[in-house]
């Protein structure tokens, strides 16, 4: 995908014949849907051109399991059914921010103009990002929403002393050792 002057551009290949389409990301409003929350944030869309998954730019939810006998971090099943109580089967729009190293494009949901991931903190079901900010992206109302979150005890913020944020938690996860039935 290359981008030209506000404009992304997908280049097609089928049976040697190439097709250029130019998108232009205001033109993106009501053509994507979300078809799958996946967690806290990450939602899965599909538009005119396939299925993208979207990797919600300057948030970071609770982990969840990938192992079917884990529960995950706390909060991160609420974290995923609220974000799927505001956009599953919802049309939205995408200020994109690139991909990420997994391949995801990085955005900010909207939903008839709320932002979902300012919204995603708000209610204390992600925290900002910690790790290295996209270029562009204002994070001001994010860093208020999640002191706010905080001193309300919002959600996640409710455990206190107790919470890991989910940057520790994916450390810790890595760390763990292969634990074997008996």
């Amino acid at each position: 995908m290359k981008k030209h002057n506000g404009t992304r551009s997908w280049l097609i290949s089928s049976s040697g014949v190439f097709l250029l389409i130019l998108l232009v990301a205001p033109a993106l409003a009501g053509e994507l849907r979300v078809t799958r929350v996946v967690d806290g944030d990450t939602v899965k869309v599909r538009g005119t051109a396939g299925e993208i998954t979207i990797r919600l730019v300057g948030i970071d939810a609770p982990e969840v399991s990938h192992k079917k006998a884990e529960p995950g971090q706390p909060y991160s099943q609420q974290a995923t059914k609220h974000l799927a109580g505001l956009v599953l089967n919802m049309n939205v729009e995408i200020k994109e921010y690139g991909q990420d190293r997994h391949g995801r494009t990085l955005g900010v949901l909207f939903l008839a103009g709320k932002d979902i991931n300012l919204e995603m903190i708000r209610v204390g079901y992600a925290e900002v990002y910690r790790g290295e900010p996209v270029r562009g992206h204002d994070m001001s109302l994010y860093w208020k929403a999640e002191e706010e979150a905080k001193r309300a005890k919002r959600a996640m913020w409710s455990q206190g002393e107790k919470y890991i944020s989910p940057r520790q938690w994916r450390h810790m996860d890595r760390n763990r050792p292969n634990q074997v039935p008996s």
